[in-house]
């Protein structure tokens, strides 16, 4: 994979995408942003209950519209979503099946340990020969950003993270991502992983042909592979409550000053 680093104006965009190719999109189910959170069990679980779940936007909003778009640009691209979690996810793969996939895998399996699911989604993978796989740069609930460097690694394959924008030329891929001062831009062969965020693409709603269309589409359960987790939650805590606000009259400076020198310098 070869570095290049360009502003926007310097790097230019291919537009020949190659023909019959695979992309195998990651989804992943999280409570709504607005879902009031809680834990059971000494703080040991979260709390499922009352909780609204939806598609990991990372996952939603750019990965699987970034497929879109390229499978519009040529009818010929394939594109498979990939979940791992219990029955439970259906509804949300088949939200992202009325977005715009072609077929769909659930894999049965505990979502509980990044390691274990990205060895799932990396055996799966491998039997299907993908081109592209995109994931969403992490999920809103638990901040990982590693399942895919981890699948890149299981499948040695190439893998840029935090993408903003992709071309395609032929087989080979532009994929620029943000840096400090600049953005970087990384050009590299398929098959090829990558991690999409904001500016990858722009979110669309699924429309009624597509919903009526997505209960007909290939919806394929599958038993997980056997892989010990590699990691535990020992408990949740929830952030400390927010303290109130206190209001200073415009004619106390002073104590506005006392209040900045003494209490905000302590929080």
């Amino acid at each position: 994979m070869q570095t290049i680093f360009a502003t926007p104006e310097q790097g230019k965009e291919p537009t020949q995408q190659k023909s019959d190719m695979k992309i195998l999109v990651c989804i992943s189910k999280t409570p709504d942003t607005t879902a009031k959170i809680a834990f059971t069990d000494n703080n040991t679980k979260f709390s499922g209950d009352g909780v609204q779940w939806i598609i990991n936007p990372y996952d939603e909003w750019y990965s699987l519209v970034r497929a879109i778009e390229l499978k519009e640009a040529d009818p010929s691209v394939t594109i498979h979503l990939i979940t791992v979690g219990g029955a439970d996810c259906e509804p949300i793969i088949r939200k992202a099946l009325a977005l715009g996939g072609d077929e769909a895998f659930r894999i049965q399996c505990e979502e509980n340990d990044s390691y274990v699911v990205a060895m799932q989604i990396a055996s799966f993978a491998k039997s299907g020969q993908y081109d592209l796989i995109f994931t969403g740069k992490e999920t809103i609930d638990y901040n990982g950003s590693s399942i895919g460097a981890m699948v890149s690694a299981a499948l040695d394959l190439p893998f840029v993270s935090h993408a903003t924008k992709f071309q395609l030329n032929g087989n080979n891929a532009l994929v620029t991502r943000e840096i400090e001062g600049g953005e970087e831009i990384c050009s590299a062969a398929l098959p090829l992983i990558v991690s999409c965020q904001k500016g990858m693409a722009e979110q669309r709603i699924p429309n009624m042909k597509g919903i009526m269309g997505a209960r007909t589409k290939p919806l394929k359960t599958i038993e997980a592979e056997s892989h010990q987790a590699q990691t535990s939650i020992s408990n949740f805590d929830l952030p400390p409550a927010k303290a109130g606000v206190k209001l200073i009259s415009p004619e106390q400076p002073e104590e506005l000053i006392r209040l900045l020198q003494e209490e905000a310098k302590a929080i």
